[in-house]
């Protein structure tokens, strides 16, 4: 498992960079300033946790638990509900799309899969006390 993780966080800390390129050198022509900052914000936390999903993987060699597995796999729906929704948003906002109002409410989902993510890797790293 730990070697899935560390693949993806290879893969998505790319599409990070790829993302915030995007975002300084093109976007910043092609959206206003609160649609840019929303991106920003997606890419900044999808960063975060990129480095938290790599995190998952190397400690899961040390901590192969089902906290640990849990918290890698809530990372990766973190920055696909919490980022991608704000990727999603900046383009529906730019593209003055109506209708779409239910992808708002998404962004606090990731939010709570991010947290929950770092719950599991403090539960997955505690050590069970043999007595």
């Amino acid at each position: 498992m730990h070697k899935g993780f560390l693949r993806t966080a290879a893969l998505l800390g790319a599409i990070t960079v790829a993302m915030g390129a995007l975002a300084a050198h093109r976007l910043k022509t092609m959206i206003g300033e609160h649609e840019l900052s929303i991106f920003d914000t997606g890419v900044r936390y999808q960063f975060y946790h990129v480095f938290a999903l790599a995190l998952a993987g190397i400690l899961w060699k040390e901590y192969p638990n089902r906290w640990m597995k849990a918290a890698g796999q809530l990372f990766i729906l973190g920055i696909i509900f919490f980022s991608g929704s704000l990727y999603l948003l900046t383009y529906i906002t730019a593209a003055k799309i109506e209708g779409m109002n239910w992808v708002g409410p998404v962004t606090p989902i990731g939010g709570v899969f991010f947290i929950a993510g770092w719950i599991c890797l403090l539960l997955g790293v505690q050590k069970v006390s043999k007595g």
